[in-house]
């Protein structure tokens, strides 16, 4: 791949300059040392994937990723040395950003093959969007049934690029309800997904905490899968992890989350499913499988998407039976769960 980096430390842009040759798979395309320049040089040559820091003069990594997803759209990896500049990571995620990253040891390393690791696995998602670890679909589509009454359902949540922003637009429009168990699969690196999860829990007034293997889904309270392995609910409905498939370049994978829900809808459990903004397809074929279930489903409309990748795939395929915008469908949860008792789930 053709690889920007964008880093105003000169010793932090020649070790990843060296990191990303090192092995002969990619090339740097250019290198910018602040927002600016890197917004100009995208505009004129742009890249495959850009290396995005936070913190760098003039225009800071944010509003840099921003603009470039508005004016030049890309991947964009951060890769930032302040890994507990949560707000900032979470911002720029919303902003467009694919994912995020710690920079490597500037002596290389271990660290240096995680960065490596983090590429390859984005690197499908680049090249082949549409195609990339695309399970095969199912031999027919059956229409969805008349909606199902959804007290006490599980309601699924996909996201990933742009995701942090589109849930909390979502979550303000959607007081908490003991009515709904939200749980939640976001693509963000394992060493990140704790500082998201207390990131997000100080946005929305809803009580946000992972998903421990082991642990139900709670009533009122939305759990976030912990990254990496693929998050699913055993036969008694709690949570388990599976590295399975090991090769699928989204982790964790929503696709695989609603796809064994469906399993469980289909044995009578009430579910619901929504796919946000994200690049690739990750979640399409999920969101497919839980509709086929007569579950409501439901993704985010292009206008209001950092990336209409995965919403855009789901909707191509006749998997989301409505398409919304966050806020209505924030709004739209709000009137479907309403605030009466608590019910099992």
């Amino acid at each position: 791949m053709r690889i920007a980096i964008v880093n105003d430390l000169l010793l932090a842009t020649e070790a990843l300059r060296r990191l990303l040759t090192s092995d002969g798979r990619h090339t740097v395309a250019w290198i910018a040392h602040d927002g600016e320049e890197a917004v100009a040089r995208c505009a004129e040559d742009r890249p495959d994937l850009i290396l995005m820091d936070l913190q760098m003069p003039r225009l800071d990594g944010i509003e840099a990723t921003r603009r470039i997803m508005a004016q030049s759209p890309c991947a964009i990896l951060v890769v930032t040395a302040t890994p507990d500049d949560c707000e900032g990571v979470f911002r720029a995620m919303g902003a467009g950003a694919l994912d995020v990253t710690a920079t490597p040891a500037l002596a290389g390393g271990a660290d240096g093959g995680a960065l490596l690791r983090k590429i390859g696995r984005i690197e499908p998602l680049v090249r082949l969007p549409e195609r990339a670890a695309q399970p095969a679909l199912p031999t027919a589509a059956k229409p969805a049934d008349a909606p199902r009454e959804v007290r006490g359902a599980l309601v699924a949540i996909g996201a990933s690029t742009g995701g942090p922003a589109a849930l909390v637009t979502l979550f303000d429009g959607w007081a908490p309800t003991p009515q709904a168990s939200v749980v939640l699969v976001q693509h963000i690196d394992r060493r990140f997904a704790p500082s998201f999860i207390g990131w997000l829990g100080t946005q929305i007034a809803w009580p946000v905490l992972a998903a421990m293997p082991g642990a139900l889904p709670q009533p009122g309270q939305v759990s976030v899968a912990l990254g990496d392995d693929h998050l699913l609910l055993d036969d008694q409905g709690r949570f388990t992890y599976t590295a399975e498939p090991v090769d699928y370049p989204y982790r964790p994978s929503v696709d695989v989350f609603f796809t064994g829900l469906a399993s469980h809808a289909q044995r009578g459990r009430n579910a619901l499913g929504i796919l946000l903004t994200g690049m690739g397809r990750d979640g399409a074929n999920g969101l497919y499988a839980l509709r086929q279930s007569g579950c409501p489903t439901l993704a985010q409309d292009e206008a209001s998407c950092a990336v209409y990748g995965m919403p855009a795939a789901a909707v191509r395929m006749g998997a989301a039976e409505r398409v919304l915008s966050p806020a209505q469908i924030g709004a739209w949860l709000q009137r479907r769960f309403g605030t009466g008792s608590r019910s099992p789930i």
